[in-house]
C-alpha cells in the first residue's frame, strides 16, 4: 500500500505538459504580410506556421496587448523541420526581427511566456506584425 501512495503522490506532482496551439498563416492575394492576434496562458505556447522561400526576408514585431502578469511574452523563429531549435530567440534578441531566411520550407513563429508569467499562469494577449518579402 505504501508503494501505491508514493506512486499517487509522484503522479500528482508531475508537471503538466504545455498546451500548444498551431495555426497556418497565409496572406491574401497581393499582400505580403498580416497581423496575428492571440492569447497565451502560463506555459502554453502558440505556433504560427508560414511557408517561405530561402533568401526571402521575414519581418516580425511582437506587441503586448494586455496581460494580468508582467508581460514577459516573446517569440522564436524555428526553421523548416525543427521542433525546438530556433534561428531567432526573442527572449535574448528582442521583440522585433528582420531575418533573411536560409532555406525553402515552412517556418514556425512560436509565441511563449517566460519567468513568473509562465510559472504563475498569467494570461497575455499579443499582436504580431508578420511579413515576408
Amino acid at each position: 500500500m505504501k508503494h501505491l501512495a508514493v506512486a499517487l503522490v509522484a503522479l500528482c506532482l508531475a508537471s503538466p505538459v504545455a498546451a500548444q496551439d498551431s495555426y497556418t498563416v497565409t496572406f491574401d492575394a497581393g499582400d505580403y504580410g498580416t497581423m496575428i492576434e492571440g492569447e497565451i496562458t502560463g506555459n502554453a505556447y502558440a505556433d504560427y506556421r508560414l511557408a517561405a522561400a530561402g533568401a526571402q526576408t521575414m519581418f516580425a514585431e511582437l506587441e503586448l496587448a494586455e496581460t494580468d502578469g508582467y508581460g514577459s511574452v516573446y517569440f522564436n523563429i524555428l526553421p523548416p523541420g525543427s521542433d525546438d531549435v530556433a534561428i531567432f530567440i526573442g527572449s535574448t534578441e528582442g521583440r522585433t526581427v528582420q531575418l533573411t531566411l536560409p532555406e525553402d520550407g515552412t517556418y514556425t513563429l512560436r509565441v511563449y511566456q517566460m519567468g513568473n508569467d509562465r510559472d504563475a499562469g498569467a494570461t497575455s494577449a499579443f499582436r504580431v506584425d508578420l511579413s515576408i518579402q
